[in-house]
């Protein structure tokens, strides 16, 4: 008996081990093959030849232009392909001294930047400066440059051989008080770049009131509660090479505001550039385009003006992006510490909802977000967000142990269909440095097809993170030139699908928080090697391309167009 049970085992083992693979992968299931290792963030600042340090005034008397921090935009002022990087700076005004002076470098080719301010002509006129904001405003071909300050603003014209010139007198741009976060956009569709400045608070540098404790080490920056709001700017483009301040025609000079963030995005689909503002304690804008040279503020039915509780939130960068692949853009900015950073769904018709914890965003944060980009960092298709993060108070562990001065930046990754996690961890060890966050931008440095960051420090050395392992998946990018539209394209529309799925983006570096990103438009593709792609022109022509091979940076024509 027990012969003939020993032979019935062996029998089965021999009927085991010459089953087929089928019948094997049942009863012992294959390794799953291991996951793609997720993209890595590196600081590489130092290593590529950045030695920019930003001066932030602080001063005993903590006046609130000392907590702003400055910009920073990607610029190719050359052409040659390679994205620069120009950073705005700041200046020690409570003691009388100027600017240190702005910075370009010049992008060579082999991960290495150039200093080249001096010969450019770019150190600045030693204001405070704020914002950078990058546009071709003479669709001369070269990218000029709008610096935003306290007290005053700049625009420098790009000549076309390495150097710019001040034209701010006689463009008549100078307007300032405390002027934050611009963009170039051509509200009427005539082929020039228009320039819109949101502004601040009417703060004195004379007259910097006391907020915090009486006592040694306490005294605090004040809240913006304490100020008057100051209305934004839109500049006409008279094409000629002056601009005119139509801001109370257009209706967009809302004395109220007390702008940080300012994003333009098509909301509509009607194919005009509409405008959100992020502003600072007091309810957002959204001004809707009409069509002929004037704004609708459409805030309160939209629904975007407040929080999910009806609170203003102390709105800083802004983003207008479809985020869930439904092809209408949607709206996201950061807010303070223990607010949260909301996502506002766009539903059409003009409708939006608050849908931060449906795409699984916290619902609080702890940290205080300035300057956000929405990117494909991993090139799966579906974009994602990345916040910078720096609080406003430098001694705010006094008041509260739970929070910091020094903050680490956030990833969020979009897992499709608009719902994202958080993967800050996973993602390098850039996330682990903790900086005083401000100014946003995403260029592709370096020409792999993965997207790289560099952002602002408050005070300190920016970070120039390099995006290691995006490009494993595959992409493609658009450099547009237009023709009757602006010469750089900015507000085309492009769509691109591969694999059976479309992505709906506009041409638009604007965003972010005092910032301006590459002109360049990038998408990843996942596993296609091939697209169609399909470009509206904002003057409405329209082109198709069929069969676009993936891992290269297109030139789109509007000579092709119909």
């Amino acid at each position: 008996m027990l012969l003939r049970k020993a032979l019935l085992i062996l029998n089965a083992n021999l009927l085991l081990l010459s089953a087929p693979t089928a019948l094997y992968s049942q009863l012992a299931p294959r390794p799953q093959p291991r996951p793609a290792p997720r993209p890595q963030f590196n600081n590489v600042a130092a290593e590529s030849g950045i030695t920019f340090r930003h001066e932030n005034g602080a001063s005993p008397e903590k006046h609130m232009f000392e907590t702003f921090g400055s910009g920073v935009g990607v610029i190719d002022f050359d052409n040659d392909g390679l994205p620069d990087l120009f950073f705005a700076n700041g200046a020690d005004l409570a003691h009388g001294k100027p600017s240190p002076g702005n910075a370009l470098y010049r992008n060579l080719g082999n991960r290495k930047f150039e200093d080249v301010t001096a010969k450019a002509g770019l150190a600045g006129n030693g204001m405070f400066a704020t914002g950078v904001t990058v546009g071709d405003y003479d669709n001369d071909g070269f990218l000029d440059i709008y610096i935003t300050g306290y007290g005053s603003n700049q625009l420098y014209r790009n000549k076309g051989d390495g150097t710019f010139t001040d034209v701010t007198a006689s463009a008549a741009v100078a307007a300032g008080a405390w002027s934050s976060s611009a963009a170039w956009l051509d509200y009427d569709r005539d082929g020039y770049l228009d320039l819109f400045v949101g502004r601040y608070v009417d703060s004195d540098i004379r007259k910097a009131p006391y907020c915090g404790y009486h006592k040694p080490g306490y005294r605090m920056y004040c809240e913006p509660q304490l100020f008057d709001g100051t209305a934004a700017l839109l500049y006409h483009n008279n094409r000629d090479g002056t601009f005119t301040d139509v801001s109370r025609k257009a209706g967009v000079a809302n004395p109220a505001g007390k702008t940080l963030g300012v994003a333009i995005g098509d909301i509509d689909g009607d194919g005009w550039p509409d405008i959100f503002v992020a502003n600072d304690g007091v309810r957002n804008f959204l001004y809707r385009n009409k069509g002929n040279g004037t704004f609708d503020d459409i805030t309160y039915g939209a629904g975007v003006g407040f929080d999910i509780n009806g609170k203003a939130l102390a709105g800083m960068g802004a983003e207008i992006a479809d985020l869930d692949g439904d092809g209408l853009p949607d709206i996201f900015f950061t807010a303070f510490s223990d607010q949260y950073n909301p996502l506002y769904r766009n539903l059409g018709k003009l409708l939006f909802e608050d849908g931060t914890v449906k795409a699984g965003l916290p619902s609080s944060v702890k940290t205080l977000g300035f300057g956000t980009r929405v990117f494909d960092f991993d090139n799966d298709g579906y974009p994602d967000i990345y916040v910078t993060n720096g609080h406003v108070i430098d001694n705010v562990a006094l008041y509260d142990q739970r929070l910091s001065y020094r903050q680490p930046d956030l990833l969020y990754r979009n897992l499709g269909g608009g719902h994202f996690r958080d993967v800050s961890a996973e993602s390098g060890p850039a996330f682990r440095m903790q900086h005083v966050g401000r100014g946003l931008a995403v260029a592709d440095f370096d020409n792999d097809g993965d997207l790289d960051i560099v952002a602002t420090d408050s005070g300190g050395a920016p970070l120039l993170l390099r995006n290691d392992g995006g490009n494993r998946n595959h992409w493609i990018a658009f450099r547009a030139r237009g023709r009757e539209s602006n010469r750089f394209g900015i507000g085309a529309k492009v769509r691109v699908t591969s694999g059976g799925k479309p992505q709906l983006r506009e041409i638009n570096p604007y965003g972010s928080y005092l910032s301006t990103s590459d002109t360049r438009l990038y998408f990843g593709l996942g596993n296609a090697t091939g697209a169609r792609i399909e470009i509206e022109w904002p003057g409405g022509k329209k082109q198709a391309l069929d069969n676009v091979q993936a891992d290269q940076i297109l030139v789109l024509d509007e000579a092709d167009a119909r």
